[in-house]
């Protein structure tokens, strides 16, 4: 749905980007991580046709952007991370305007399912102006999903919302690539959003592409396990584990522990050889550690945000 190969961009005179590549597929949810800077936006704005770049093959949905922007623009919803809206309106009559770009006609039925989808059902009939910044977030979601896109760019969607809206929106992200013949592209700084939606991660730094692939797969490659946190009914014996996994430390009832499998054979059977060894696992919990430290590895500057450090 994207293939981006040694992408080169200048602006003013300044090169930007000089060497980003981006591979996603039907069915991907794509994390594209990087600081501040990095030239995040700027790719996106080569893969929409807003940006001529320099050098480098770009093809969103099997066309060029630029060559033909305009018919590359009606396949994709984009959401960017400033979304503005006329103030006084209402969400039905926005997305009603905003889908004649589109050439699509939108039934009153369509406005509403989709306005209840995003959270907003109840809140039709108040102007735009009035809304709190996550429902704003929430509409801009609605307003990129509206024109039934092959293809979702989507820049800081969770911002501003609380732990209910992101997860409600990211239920629906997930539903939208359900199918196997759409895609997400999802910019943000996150972790939390990265390590619960995506399955490939493009890492950007300086304006070239560091790390891109599947997650599972490079976490393997990069030798960087995932870490869990296991509470445990009783002391473990931790003498003899099976291979793949270390202790990390514990405290009272809770035991880290950082955990390297290969991608083709999953976790499950881990967990069951650790229950035949007589572990009493009474709850397991995901720490996003893992994901953070090869993002650090890799650029070596600002870490993404986790959900806390937002709230």
């Amino acid at each position: 749905m994207i293939n981006i190969e040694n992408l080169r961009l200048t602006i003013g005179g300044k090169e930007i980007l000089h060497d980003v590549d981006m591979h996603l597929r039907p069915g991907d949810i794509y994390g594209l991580l990087g600081p501040n800077g990095a030239g995040k936006s700027s790719t996106i704005f080569a893969l929409l046709g807003l940006r001529t770049r320099e050098s480098g093959r770009v093809s969103v949905l099997g066309g060029d952007p630029a060559d033909d922007a305009v018919a590359v623009r009606r396949s994709v919803g984009v959401m960017p991370e400033k979304a503005g809206f006329y103030d006084w309106m209402t969400a039905p009559d926005y997305l009603k305007w905003y889908s004649h770009f589109y050439d699509s006609e939108s039934t009153d039925r369509d406005l509403g399912t989709m306005l209840g989808k995003v959270g907003l059902g109840k809140e039709t009939q108040r102007p735009i102006g009035t809304y709190s910044r996550g429902m704003k977030q929430r509409l801009a979601v609605a307003r990129a999903l509206m024109p039934r896109p092959r293809l979702l760019i989507l820049d800081e969607p969770t911002n501003g919302l609380d732990p209910k809206g992101r997860r409600e929106i990211h239920d629906l992200l997930a539903e939208f690539v359900s199918d196997g013949k759409t895609g997400v592209l999802l910019c943000t700084h996150l972790l939390d959003d990265v390590d619960r939606l995506c399955n490939r991660i493009g890492i950007i730094d300086n304006g070239r592409t560091r790390l891109e692939g599947l997650i599972a797969d490079l976490l393997a490659e990069q030798k960087i396990g995932q870490r869990y946190r296991l509470h445990l009914e009783t002391e473990p014996d931790t003498d003899k584990l099976p291979a793949g996994i270390a202790v990390l430390g514990h405290e009272g009832g809770w035991w880290r522990v950082q955990v390297q499998v290969k991608p083709s054979e999953g976790i499950s059977s881990l967990w069951g050889e650790l229950l035949g060894r007589g572990w009493k696992i009474s709850e397991i919990r995901s720490e996003a550690s893992s994901l953070e430290e090869l993002y650090m590895s890799h650029t070596g500057q600002d870490k993404p945000y986790s959900q806390e450090e937002v709230l």
